[in-house]
């Protein structure tokens, strides 16, 4: 799938800026299927975090992003054109993003959700949600666990270094999900988070080495 022309002029554009504030450690992006349906699942730091994880990868990569941001026609039409899609958070699950992500999947394309739904304001994990395993589930795609790391494990300042990395490929197979059991795509979150925070721990030692 081709990117959408105003991602591609951004995608050449931004990273560079970015990476001038932030350079990247950059591990595991051959882990990212060159084709297929894909669900991206990272934690979150920064509002850049998008722009980092688009930076190290070749196929664009469709964003949930909070509806808030679409409210203004005029950067709700840029975000839109750049290939992400509203969400409204705290509904207990929005049909409308479940089902544009589901529709991008079944297109072979690359969906990615920040897991923990929000921010983290202190760079610590939060408690998953369950959203992404769900459509993984649902659509039998594999999820590729990313993670972003600041020194110390914290939100990063400007100009420190920032750790971005792919884990192994999460096949449907291994969610271990029953059809409309809440636990076991709880559990299945877990495992999800379980990888990141693995990624994270090595990335702090990597960053303290570096620093």
């Amino acid at each position: 799938m081709k990117h959408t022309p105003l991602y591609q002029v951004g995608r050449v554009i931004v990273p560079p800026i970015f990476r001038i504030g932030n350079p990247l450690i950059v591990n595991g992006t051959e882990k990212m299927p060159p084709k297929g349906r894909v669900v991206i699942c990272c934690n979150h730091l920064t509002m850049k975090d998008p722009i980092f994880i688009s930076s190290v990868h070749k196929r664009q990569i469709n964003y949930m992003a909070k509806a808030e941001l679409f409210e203004n026609k005029f950067v709700g039409g840029v975000i839109r054109s750049l290939g992400a899609f509203p969400v409204h958070r705290g509904q207990g699950g929005d049909v409308d993003a479940m089902a544009s992500a589901r529709h991008l999947l079944e297109e072979e394309r690359v969906v990615g959700i920040f897991i923990e739904g929000t921010r983290s304001r202190t760079g610590q994990l939060l408690k998953p949600k369950t959203g992404a395993v769900i459509l993984a589930h649902e659509t039998h795609s594999p999820i590729l666990p990313m993670c972003i790391t600041a020194p110390e494990g914290k939100v990063p300042s400007a100009f420190q270094k920032v750790a971005i990395s792919c884990g192994d490929l999460i096949l449907p197979e291994e969610l271990g999900v029953e059809d409309g059991n809440i636990s076991s795509y709880r559990k299945a979150s877990r495992l999800v988070m379980s990888r990141i925070a693995e990624m994270r721990e090595r990335d702090m030692l990597v960053l303290k080495k570096e620093n």
